[in-house]
């Protein structure tokens, strides 16, 4: 009875302990959700100081032009990194791993699905010979 308390007692505080997790990771991405909105809020005020700036400056036709031009090359440069971003060193071997696994797993089910059938035959052969 002892064993099948202590094993309950474990499963319980598991379970407390990842209600926990999910509620700090929870609380993580609220607050992290949050912070991304106040800084979207604070680069849209820099676009237009840098807007107002360039204004002043230029005359209004050529000051968008200049701020499009801007926030094009700023977009090129984003989408050339996001375009040579390639598998790193640690998820080629995670694949790698993952692919030996799967190998690994069907050889011994393939094994094990041969060795049921030789019992199979076994059986038949000595309950044939029994006879």
């Amino acid at each position: 009875m002892r064993p099948l308390r202590l094993a309950r007692i474990a499963a319980e505080a598991e379970g407390l302990r990842l209600r926990l997790i999910a509620t700090r990771i929870a609380t993580r991405v609220v607050l992290g959700l949050i912070a991304l909105g106040f800084l979207f809020g604070t680069l849209v005020f820099c676009h237009v100081a840098v807007w107002f700036w360039i204004r002043h400056s230029w005359e209004g036709p050529w000051a968008a032009l200049i701020m499009a031009g801007g926030d094009l090359v700023f977009a090129l440069v984003l989408f050339l990194l996001a375009a040579r971003s390639s598998p790193g060193h640690l998820e080629a071997e995670a694949l790698a791993v993952r692919r030996r696994a799967v190998q690994s797993i069907a050889g011994s089910l393939a094994f094990s699905s041969m060795a049921a059938q030789l019992l199979r035959i076994g059986v038949r052969m000595f309950r044939r010979a029994r006879r």
